[in-house]
């Protein structure tokens, strides 16, 4: 008698989602999975959007996740399986505005010589956080700036920025763990820079940038509905019961049609509601909490409500006169170092950042040609607005020039401006961006990393994870990476009784550890 299948509802067709259908529809014969969404794509906020080819160079640009670190394995592994490849780019990055704020990872400024002493004073606080992780490091960094003397140049000029940028924890940032600031410089899995005593971020590091996010994650749904994976875009659901005996759910589609309230008004009778044996929400903390409702257990409320949301607004345009006021984009001589440009290593440095216009190369660009950009705001200094340039950042237009070609013209480049938080949109410039230079604009709801999450959140989801028949996955179950959201997926379908299919030793040790710290479930390796 062939074995009864479980049936797996999962709702939230992000990376999360995606991965976790990945690895149980590998297992036919004993689960039979429904993936619900309530968009009308694939892949989350892993989103791309379509550009005039012959006025900006390049016929698409991936507009919400843009590229990752060399950890990103399993992100990797996925976009293999699909013929997509990441490309690796040498990261270049420009903080604040004007010669008294500004600094980067190319050649030495001004700021970096002011701050010497608290850059190499800052060496010794990561060790005292690393040596008492669990008393320090869920201090907010804002505390432990204040705790250890800091001045408020050194924390709202550098430190606030770098954390901000590159751990995505936007206005948050004075209010997330220290153990963060540690990690960023101090976790072989976690960092970009190693700490340096001279000028903080001593290279550009490598990074990867993601290939057409829109195409590959078309092509990873119909490979999915092809190993019969349900499908369900444009579909919302409620949940009307869950108990011993199972999961019940009753769909409904989101377009308003007379298809759509139809089905509607038909699912007011139980025959169309649906039976599920595992729930598994791949979706925001409030959401997953909203869904359960009245069904939520005092420990769900307690740990999905610990994670904070806030509204960012992200606006593609190519108003290179707005971008070029709030942030640095260009060499000046002014903006580096004059105390330390004896050196051979300074001056080597700023040679290379004088090469304007910027050359294409197989990794980036010689030349200063930042991708990553942060301004703060002079009435309000803790709080900043983000920037990419994304033709120097995503690869498709180093393409279009090919290798030793030029940068091209700053009116035909693609930026992105990052409003974060609409608590405070009352500091945002997005007004001063021309009209009719706006490709797009997208709200997202973003998470933020405070140190709360980490006392609350992060330690919580042993206790609510598997439990119910109830499983949780999503970024915000740890740190907001693509690459934590496609482990979290894995690590769901993995406590359901799938297979984790190692195929590198980094990532297979990666997934591990997530399995440990968020299921409280050893790993069993193959032998």
């Amino acid at each position: 008698m062939p074995q009864k299948k479980n049936r797996v509802a999962i709702v939230g067709a992000g990376p999360a989602g995606m991965s976790c259908a990945s690895a149980l529809a590998n297992h036919p014969d004993r689960f039979d999975v429904t993936l619900f969404d309530i968009a009308s794509y694939t892949g989350g906020q892993a989103t791309s959007i379509s550009l005039d080819e012959a006025r900006y160079g390049a016929e698409w640009l991936n507009d919400g996740v843009q590229g990752g670190s060399p950890i990103f394995r399993h992100t990797f592994n996925f976009f293999h399986r699909y013929g997509y490849e990441a490309r690796p780019v040498k990261l270049q990055v420009a903080f604040g505005k004007g010669v008294e704020s500004f600094f980067t990872n190319v050649f030495p400024s001004p700021l970096v010589d002011e701050l010497s002493d608290e850059i190499r004073k800052l060496g010794r606080v990561l060790k005292w956080i690393k040596r008492l992780l669990p008393i320090l490091g869920i201090m907010p960094v804002k505390t432990i700036m204040k705790l250890f003397r800091f001045s408020e140049d050194f924390a709202n000029k550098m430190v606030i920025p770098i954390m901000a940028l590159f751990l995505g924890t936007g206005n948050q940032t004075p209010n997330v763990s220290a153990a963060l600031l540690e990690r960023l410089f101090d976790d072989p899995n976690m960092r970009l820079w190693e700490y340096d005593p001279d000028t903080l971020l001593p290279n550009r590091p490598t990074m990867y940038t993601f290939p057409n996010l829109g195409a590959f994650y078309r092509d990873w749904a119909a490979d999915l509905a092809s190993k019969g994976v349900h499908l369900r875009l444009n579909t919302a659901v409620e949940l009307l019961q869950r108990d011993k005996h199972g999961i019940t759910l009753r769909p409904r589609p989101t377009e308003d049609s007379p298809t759509a309230q139809a089905v509607g008004e038909a699912c007011a009778v139980d025959d169309f509601c649906e039976k599920y044996d595992e729930l598994i929400l791949s979706l925001p903390a409030d959401e997953a909490k909203a869904l359960l409702g009245k069904h939520a257990t005092w420990r769900e409320r307690f740990v999905l409500g610990g994670v904070a949301f806030y509204n960012d607004i992200t606006i593609t345009h190519s108003d290179s006169a707005y971008f070029t006021s709030i942030f640095e984009t260009r060499y000046k001589p002014d903006l580096s170092s004059k105390a330390k440009a004896s050196s051979a290593t300074r001056q080597e440095q700023i040679a290379f950042a004088e090469r304007q216009p910027p050359i294409a190369t197989e990794d980036g660009w010689e030349g200063f040609a930042p991708m990553y950009f942060t301004h703060s705001f002079a009435r309000a200094p803790r709080c900043i607005e983000m920037g990419f340039d994304c033709s120097n950042y995503q690869h498709q237009f180093r393409d279009s020039v090919g290798e030793g070609g030029v940068s091209l013209e700053a009116e035909r480049h693609v930026y992105q401006t990052i409003y974060l938080n609409d608590q405070q949109k009352h500091l945002w410039t997005w007004e001063s961006v021309d009209p009719a230079k706006i490709i797009a604009k997208k709200w997202w709801r973003q998470f933020g990393h405070r140190w709360q999450h980490y006392l609350r959140v992060v330690p919580g989801m042993m206790f609510i994870n598997g439990r119910n028949r109830t499983t949780y996955a999503g970024a915000w179950t740890m740190v907001n990476m693509h690459e934590i959201a496609c482990i979290s997926g894995l690590a769901a379908a993995y406590r359901l009784g799938a297979a984790y299919e190692p195929f590198d030793d980094f990532a297979e040790d990666l997934f591990a550890k997530y399995l440990l710290v968020s299921h409280g479930v050893r790993y069993k390796r193959r032998q």
